[in-house]
């Protein structure tokens, strides 16, 4: 569907490109932001490949069982269906830690583990998933490291201006996500049995 969209997008700017003449200034303006987009994503790969280096460092250190076994309340509180030993914890608390400094793209690769170690293989998204994807949705940032990286990349007086507000923002968003994962979790914990009735009636039934 994004695919679509962006190339409608593209395709209707080129055609009012032509219609109005400025078929120069677009291929101008294709030139120019090829350049940033390159020199945007070289800046990016240097803060993902330093962030990437210090988990795998902390990974081999321990750090990141001892982060994860210091972060066992609030993985208690947030996914109550996940057992101590559940392997999808320590992924959780890697995620975590790297939304809250800001690092969207080195957080990609353990929440894609996380879900891989919580699916249950039923086709259905369990509690714990469906709220480990709104507390990324909403995503607690102390540090917005990446937005930082871009403001500095485009020439900000300030780059590290947008750290309050961020801050701000997110804080509020990530307490809308909490409160509205714990409210599913009561609903889903009630629906439970009226499930299990019914999963026992299709049986019986057979």
């Amino acid at each position: 569907m994004l695919n679509y969209l962006w190339s409608s997008m593209i395709l209707v700017g080129l055609l009012w490109g032509a219609a109005a003449g400025n078929l120069g200034e677009i291929t101008q303006g294709l030139l120019e932001s090829a350049q940033d987009a390159v020199a945007l994503g070289i800046t990016m790969l240097g803060m993902m490949t330093f962030w990437c280096g210090i988990m795998e460092i902390g990974k081999r250190a321990g750090l990141l069982e001892w982060f994860t076994r210091k972060m066992d309340p609030l993985l208690n509180f947030l996914f109550p269906d996940l057992k101590a030993d559940h392997p999808a914890r320590a992924p959780i608390a890697v995620n975590m830690a790297a939304n809250m400094l800001g690092l969207g793209m080195a957080a990609t690769p353990a929440g894609i583990l996380a879900m891989r170690k919580m699916d249950e293989g039923s086709g259905r998204a369990t509690s714990a998933m469906c709220t480990f994807l709104i507390l990324n949705i909403s995503s607690l940032q102390l540090i917005p490291v990446n937005m930082i990286a871009y403001r500095s990349q485009y020439g900000s007086a300030d780059p590290g201006a947008v750290m309050g507000p961020a801050l701000f923002a997110t804080s509020c968003s990530t307490l809308a996500a909490v409160i509205f994962c714990k409210i599913m979790q009561k609903m889903d914990q009630k629906m439970d049995p009226v499930r299990e009735r019914k999963r026992e009636q299709r049986s019986f039934g057979r």
